[in-house]
């Protein structure tokens, strides 16, 4: 069969499929409750045409035109959008139980060694087992003070090197590069790069960005099963090929770690403790093979890394756009830390407007504008309406902290809105509330949230402490480009060029 007869026969499948379908729809719109409402969609497609580049915008705009809570048919799949605080709720915190899985996709399938990550396993006592490994010796409250030296030490040493700069500098590669270290030295014992691997740290900067890339497109072999073998927009190959180089870099990761004795005793990091547990079995999990140790790893080096890197790029881009904003966290800082010496993270109590801004930079650049998906494993009623046994769940994270109903002036940047005082000042970002949810909510909350939120707080009061900003070739700040590059995380279009300026005593820099 050539390969034009292969498709034709295929889109035949695909076409009855849709009729099939459509005759289940009308079943189960005979339910006593209806679906939630929605866009009529293409045929075979659905809604999947109706995307565009940036889903977290278009899903924004027909919340408006359908309420918070709409219906969308992605190809033969039911997807249902919580785009309100109170309509997520209901699924993350009421109904979390029957939300707790992840559906098929093909990101866990080619890149997250077939859902042997953390991040997309099934719910259920390996994905404990993981979370549980991940809570308590890298998560927790006693690990993150042990490890606080750490964090404090790549940090100033970021804080150094921009001091050296001398000119113009992504700033971002070099809030990759920092978190990176922090997190590797932790992980695995030492860094990943050194000040002379500037080839390395930019390449890995371009995995992970490729990789929250191809994470955040909506594969449409995920959701038309016959055309998934066709790759049509390339995706698959794509991921396949960026898996080999992340198992390449992971791989070599542990082979190292062997050969310098880790998972021997000799080791208190936690890719020694990993691989000790290979010979002994966990309670209720099993032991770990080498493919479950570097899918965690691949967790951990991706979404541990980039999120926070990007988050601050965000918050220093806006402070650079308000300079009145800029100079009142710099009298903040310069009031509790004076001018003698670094902040530390010991300081971060003492600092309500810095963290006022680091919520309010969560609030307008969520780093993943749509959640991760989640799956009814039953059928359920919310809001009155039916939702499918199946259903995939998107939670539109971007809109819900950009509600008017919610947040006056929403699309200004006010982190006096966090402040004593505010009618907003009481919501927490940690998954309580969900009028700001940046690290998701219930069963499924990013497990690094600690560590994510510490880690932005800390870089951007020391970026904000240490320098003065201004623009390169005298672009005015107030016309700074803020535009968003779509992906599983959420990107500048243009990476952010500055120029820093030290304004402390230049004893500190040394």
């Amino acid at each position: 069969m050539t390969t034009l007869e292969l498709l034709l026969s295929s889109l035949f499948i695909a076409t009855l499929l849709y009729l099939i379908l459509n005759v289940r729809t009308l079943f189960l719109n005979r339910h006593p409750l209806p679906l939630p409402p929605g866009p009529k969609g293409w045929p075979i497609l659905g809604n999947l045409p109706q995307l565009g580049t940036k889903p977290h915008h278009s899903l924004a705009a027909l919340a408006r035109v359908y309420g918070p809570l709409f219906h969308l048919r992605m190809g033969s799949v039911h997807v249902v959008v919580a785009a309100s605080s109170t309509v997520a709720s209901l699924f993350l915190k009421t109904h979390d139980a029957n939300f707790s899985n992840r559906p098929p996709n093909s990101g866990a399938k080619h890149i997250a060694y077939n859902y042997q990550d953390l991040v997309f396993a099934p719910y259920g006592p390996r994905w404990r087992t993981l979370r549980k490994i991940c809570a308590v010796h890298l998560f927790s409250a006693k690990a993150l003070d042990d490890f606080r030296h750490v964090r404090e030490d790549e940090v100033w040493g970021m804080a150094r090197a921009l001091a050296r700069s001398g000119g113009p500098v992504k700033v971002g590669e070099i809030l990759n590069v920092c978190t990176t270290n922090a997190l590797a030295r932790v992980m695995l014992g030492r860094r990943v790069f050194g000040e002379e691997d500037g080839g390395g740290q930019k390449e890995f900067k371009e995995m992970v960005v490729e990789l929250m890339v191809l994470a955040g497109v909506f594969n449409v072999g995920d959701f038309v099963p016959v055309l998934e073998r066709f790759d049509l927009q390339g995706v698959a190959k794509k991921m396949k090929r960026l898996h080999r180089r992340f198992d390449d870099f992971l791989g070599g990761i542990m082979e190292e770690h062997r050969k310098a004795g880790g998972g021997t005793g000799q080791h208190n990091d936690l890719l020694s403790l990993l691989m000790g547990l290979k010979e002994d079995a966990e309670e209720g999990g099993g032991k770990l093979t080498d493919t479950e140790i570097k899918a965690l790893l691949l967790d951990l080096f991706t979404a541990g890394t980039d999120t926070s890197s990007s988050t601050v790029e965000w918050a220093l881009a806006e402070l650079i756009r308000h300079p009145d904003l800029l100079s009142e966290a710099q009298q903040e800082l310069d009031s509790v830390v004076g001018q003698g010496r670094l902040v530390s993270e010991s300081d971060l109590a003492n600092l309500p407007f810095l963290q006022a801004i680091v919520k309010e930079t969560f609030r307008l650049h969520p780093s993943t504008p749509l959640s991760l998906p989640r799956f009814a494993s039953k059928s359920c009623e919310i809001n009155g309406y039916f939702i499918p046994e199946g259903s995939t769940l998107l939670v539109n994270v971007w809109a819900i902290a950009r509600d008017p109903a919610v947040w006056p002036k929403p699309l200004e940047f006010q982190p006096s809105r966090f402040l004593p005082g505010s009618k907003q000042a009481y919501i927490d970002i940690r998954g309580n509330d969900f009028e700001v949810i940046p690290f998701g909510a219930g069963r499924r909350i990013c497990a690094g949230m600690s560590l994510g939120l510490r880690m932005v707080q800390f870089m951007t009061a020391t970026l904000v402490h240490t320098f003065n900003w201004t623009l390169p070739n005298g672009q005015i700040p107030e016309k700074l480009d803020m535009e968003e590059a779509y992906g599983l995380t959420l990107q500048r279009a243009v990476p952010l060029m500055v120029c820093p300026l030290p304004r402390l005593d230049p004893r500190v820099y040394t």
